[in-house]
């Protein structure tokens, strides 16, 4: 039998090739592959039962970096006459459009390799395969070949070169390849940048070990470690980088010294040692337990994934703070020079490399989510994989909103949604951004034609969506924000057509111009309508209140008429209640997140914070799992849109307060209460739609509180439940949604320049 074989999805760089090799000489077959703009394209001649089995193994066996997305057979007439097996290589031209994998942890194979003294990369710390490294943060252009890479640096040794150009070797067109012949090199420097003699891994442990903070070099930026069991340096650490309270990401030697500070699922696990190797929030293995490290009940966790982080933490360090290394609301730091400057007074050392960084990338942070992976925050290990999105269209960008940003470009079939940039706020993030946006045009061989951004005017990715527009003639659509959320969680799922939405976040400009984000929405790309929401609430001082929360307290207890002498006192407590009696200064949201601020300040948990989200993180915390109670959930309708009205509750919670019940139960009852309000509203829409598919989107539902109870009570109610897997909830993940509302709006419906969403 002779057939022709196309393998689509990310197969360069990743061993395909050696791979095919290996199946081909497995089954006694001869023939030809090629990459191709799509993946790869094969023909193979043989017996049936051969080729057939060499199919079903392409997608069964194939290397852990690839990403098999369809493998198509087709039988071929007569004989190819082969005489073997050859590789053709593919002209730059179509390699310009192939796939692009993500940087990935050591392999075991590496990692044993490390370790062997009898290995010549023994202790190297740049040891690496095609199984993995990194990829994506040293490509400068494609095809993914040395030539483009930060690799171009350090040429091959001849055993390097060897193993490079044999495809039985598991380096073979590993572009990264090297050793300590070849390769870069790793050196410590003391805090005022003088380079150190000696071993700098071991330099570097010892200066952990005295108590020490260091910067370390990983494959998509910076960190700052210390011992995570040394108070005393966690919080030199905090006050150093002016982090007072923000949790702290560690990393662990093994699973097994994870399990000793937090629990550890058998899914959780498996994510952790992954290729990818993120971040996973885990639950601690006590309330108020390492609370040097997190305030909350659960710490971020993730596994050595490079050799120098094995080498650093060698057989006696069981964990490390990692956090990013960047100062207040600026991108991770990525570059040497950048962080001998910048970190100054901050780190006690540097351990660096150098092998050039070509493009920053944070570590991804994920839960587990009814058994799957739950995004908080999609970088390192993850991008540039794009989301699968059939008959997709391209040449599309979407500029994603403020916080948390992000923004998604489109080839045919295909959306790249780019990794965490942070929050939009000032030219240091901005110039990120857009050089973010011009890397993934180069990368991907992408010449946007049509562009779309939030509906806020005010966001700095705003105003570079309407500068090129303007600038380069192309059509801009904005979208409003939890529409694009909507989108988002529908494009996670493959769904098409109506959907409600369920959609809680802080804030989000409305069609209407105030500010949004307690929505029940119904939907599809091409539109949506407001079905309900929440009260208003006043902001008194608007951006003040959502750092003094207090302020949000007050004004709900004010708005329901609670006598709020029990609750407020301070100099300032007078002045703010002139504001909310005269609604001077106090912009209204309807926003959950501002609900929950101010619910943690009722219930007495906290009155101001130091880092977004951080009340309703304290909320969750304090709430008591095995409470049940909740208070009165009461609606009504406004200009047809059915409104759940806080008062009441707001009212109780007070009271509770006053007569002593315990902060962990109102807490609950709070949470509880929305739970009940959420499906009450998601069953009458159903009803009055016929709609019975929701969504679930927003920052609101990081919170896992809710998300332990809020989708069972959806589907118990009839309602089949869709919530993110591939890209985050919050606003990080919306820039998908803006792309598939604007295929849908200029694409599908020609939608012309400017128009909004």
């Amino acid at each position: 039998m002779r057939a022709s074989v196309e393998v689509r999805g990310i197969v360069q760089g990743v061993g395909f090739r050696p791979f095919i090799h290996r199946l081909v000489e497995r089954h006694g077959l001869e023939g030809w592959v090629r990459n191709t703009s799509e993946g790869a394209e094969l023909e193979v001649e043989g017996g049936r039962a051969a080729v057939g089995a060499f199919v079903r193994e392409i997608s069964a066996e194939a290397p852990p970096l690839a990403l098999i997305e369809s493998v198509e057979v087709a039988e071929l007439p007569g004989s190819g006459g082969y005489g073997g097996f050859r590789i053709i290589e593919s002209g730059r031209g179509e390699e310009m459009r192939t796939l692009v994998s993500p940087d990935t942890g050591i392999c075991a194979d590496c990692l044993r390799e490390l370790l062997d003294p009898a290995d010549r990369r023994y202790r190297y710390p740049f040891i690496n395969c095609t199984n993995c490294g990194p990829r994506f943060t040293i490509i400068k252009s494609v095809p993914y070949d040395r030539a483009y890479t930060s690799m171009s640096d350090f040429p091959m040794c001849p055993d390097c070169a060897r193993e490079f150009a044999d495809i039985r070797d598991r380096r073979y067109h590993a572009q990264p390849d090297c050793c300590p012949e070849c390769g870069p090199e790793v050196f410590f420097l003391d805090a005022v940048g003088r380079r150190m003699t000696g071993d700098a891994i071991e330099t570097a442990r010892g200066c952990l070990k005295a108590g020490k903070i260091i910067c370390v070099k990983g494959l998509g930026g910076m960190h700052l470690a210390c011992l995570a069991g040394d108070e005393a340096a966690c919080s030199e650490l905090r006050r150093r980088k002016q982090r007072d309270e923000k949790p702290f990401a560690v990393m662990c030697r093994s699973v097994e010294c994870a399990k000793r500070i937090c629990r550890v699922t058998e899914v959780e696990e498996r994510l952790l040692v992954s290729h990818k190797k993120p971040i996973v929030l885990l639950e601690k293995l006590g309330r108020g337990a390492w609370a040097h490290l997190s305030e909350n009940n659960s710490i971020g966790v993730m596994l050595p994934y490079t050799p120098l982080h094995v080498l650093l933490m060698g057989g006696d360090i069981d964990c490390l703070v990692m956090t990013s290394a960047n100062l207040s609301d600026t991108p991770i730091i990525y570059k040497n020079s950048e962080a001998i400057d910048r970190l100054g007074g901050i780190a006690d050392g540097f351990l660096l490399h150098n092998r050039e960084i070509v493009t920053r990338c944070d570590d991804s942070l994920m839960r587990v989510f009814e058994g799957r992976e739950y995004p908080l925050r999609r970088s390192r290990g993850y991008v540039p994989y794009p989301v699968i999105v059939p008959g997709l269209a391209g040449g599309l960008l979407a500029c994603g909103a403020e916080q948390k940003a992000s923004f998604c470009m489109s080839k045919p079939g295909h959306a790249f949604p780019s990794q965490h940039i942070g929050d939009l706020k000032n030219a240091e993030t901005l110039e990120a951004y857009e050089g973010q946006i011009a890397h993934f045009e180069r990368l991907f061989d992408i010449k946007p034609r049509a562009i779309a951004c939030d509906l806020h005017p005010d966001y700095l990715s705003t105003a570079y969506a309407e500068e090129r527009s303007e600038r380069e003639g192309i059509s801009l659509l904005r979208v409003q924000h939890h529409h694009a959320h909507l989108a988002a969680c529908m494009a996670d799922n493959g769904l098409e057509g109506e959907c409600l939405g369920l959609i809680w976040d802080g804030v989000g400009l409305g069609t209407d111009g105030t500010a949004w984000g307690g929505e029940l929405l119904r939907g599809s790309y091409s539109g949506f309508e407001r079905l309900g929401s929440i009260h208003p609430l006043l902001l008194p001082g608007g951006d003040a209140a959502v750092k003094d929360i207090w302020r949000l307290g007050l004004s709900a207890a004010v708005e329901s008429g609670a006598d709020t002498g029990e609750i407020a006192a301070g100099p300032e407590v007078g002045a703010v209640k002139l504001m909310i009696s005269k609604r001077v200064s106090c912009p209204e949201s309807s926003g959950m997140g501002r609900l929950f601020d101010a619910a943690c300040s009722l219930a007495g948990i906290r009155q101001s914070c130091t880092y977004e989200g951080q009340g309703a993180v304290l909320l969750e915390a304090a709430a008591s799992v095995d409470e049940d109670g909740e208070y009165e959930a009461r609606f009504y309708v406004r200009d047809g849109l059915e409104v759940f009205d806080w008062r009441p509750m707001v009212r109780d919670i007070i009271s509770e307060r006053c007569s002593g019940i315990a902060k962990s139960v109102v807490a609950a009852r709070f949470m509880n209460t929305l739970v009940s309000a959420a499906v009450k509203m998601a069953e009458k829409a159903a009803d009055m739609t016929h709609l019975h598919r929701i969504v679930l989107s927003g920052g609101v539902f990081q919170n896992m509180y809710l998300m332990n109870r809020l989708p069972g009570r959806l589907r118990a109610a009839g309602l089949e439940v869709f919530t993110h897997s591939r890209v985050s909830a919050n606003d990080e993940g919306l820039s998908l949604g803006q792309l598939r509302i604007l295929e849908a709006k200029y694409v599908l419906g020609g939608a012309t320049e400017n128009c909004r969403d």
